[in-house]
């Protein structure tokens, strides 16, 4: 293991197969940031979990530019895969190199902070079959600013819940298994941010691949929370927002423009009755409105439509059998033989 900071700007310079000819089943892609205090136990608690099962696996640690001596911990740390970055990039953009750089079938996301049940990364990944992506449903809430993050979080996962017409019980959990050919079309989309967890579920929601929730127990976090209330929830919200413009956005238009158009009916009918049948100049304009909104969203949905990839990986199923082909007597197949 090399001394010197590697910097990875470009996704071909990871390469795809194994050094020594091994098939891995599981990637561990763990991004860090300043976590020096409970690095090696928790790389330690993933190890023992993932030797005690049948799955052969990599461990990926992406060191985000920490500034506490996480790094020259983790050079201290053998059997891991090791990329620091001297600059901080954020969470999203560790997970979207880490993910590049994985060699196995299934990726896992999971954070070094104590708070996730990381010895239970095997059954997580048992989880999986039949599904594209497993999220580990948190049954509990140990952030800070609970008064705050508590409705925050449930009003974002109502609105993501909507806009993809999918129960969503867990938008923002760090802990999730998925196909990696599924992810790899789609990580160029992922945000720098935290954001990066919600905008891999609803892409493979809105794809239409199958995302399945594992309840999980979640803990008090070690050390100090990279999560600011405010800017951070601002970015979710965004970003869910962001995505249903570019996935499906008569997801808002649609309903905006039917509310303003209601109003302009009203406003009419009421411009008839008592305006001696004079049509306001403002229920024009609230007619207008409501037009160009169904105006833009019809345009996006083409946008949309146009821009979309044509192939995409074949999702997972849940049980699949193989057939010969059935060949007459009189095909030519046959005759010819």
């Amino acid at each position: 293991m090399t001394d010197r900071p590697v910097i990875v700007d470009e996704p071909d310079l990871f390469p795809i197969e194994s050094a020594d000819g091994v098939d891995i089943d599981v990637s561990i892609v763990l991004p860090v940031y300043n976590e020096k205090g409970h690095l090696r136990a928790e790389i330690d608690r993933i190890r023992a979990a993932m030797d005690a099962s049948e799955y052969s696996y990599e461990i990926i640690v992406i060191d985000d530019g920490s500034s506490d001596g996480s790094g020259e911990a983790l050079r201290e740390i053998e059997g891991i895969r090791l990329i620091q970055f001297l600059t901080n990039r954020g969470s999203g953009s560790a997970r979207k190199f880490g993910t590049r750089a994985a060699r196995g079938d299934v990726v896992v996301w999971t954070d070094v902070d104590m708070t996730y049940p990381n010895d239970l990364i095997p059954q997580l990944v048992d989880e999986l079959a039949g599904y594209d992506q497993v999220v580990g449903a948190r049954t509990s809430e140990q952030g800070t600013h609970k008064l705050f993050r508590v409705p925050a979080k449930l009003f974002i996962r109502k609105l993501a819940s909507y806009l993809v017409q999918t129960p969503i019980p867990d938008l923002n959990s760090g802990m999730r298994a998925f196909r990696r050919d599924v992810a790899l079309q789609y990580v160029s989309q992922l945000p720098p941010g935290f954001s990066c967890v919600t905008t891999i579920t609803l892409t493979f929601l809105h794809h239409g691949y199958s995302v399945k929730y594992w309840p999980i127990e979640y803990f008090e976090r070690a050390g100090e929370s990279k999560f600011h209330w405010w800017t951070d929830t601002r970015r979710y919200l965004l970003q869910v927002i962001r995505m249903t413009l570019s996935f499906d956005p008569f997801r808002v238009f649609l309903p905006l423009g039917t509310i303003f158009a209601v109003i302009g009916l009203a406003k009419l009918g009421y411009d008839l009755h008592d305006g001696d049948w004079k049509v306001a100049i403002n229920t024009l304009l609230i007619f207008l409105v409501a037009f160009l909104l169904y105006l833009v969203g019809m345009l996006a949905d083409l946008i949309g439509r146009a821009t979309r990839a044509v192939a995409e990986v074949q999702p997972a199923a849940g049980f699949t059998r193989d057939a010969p082909p059935v060949v007459p007597p009189a095909h030519p197949s046959r005759r010819a033989r």
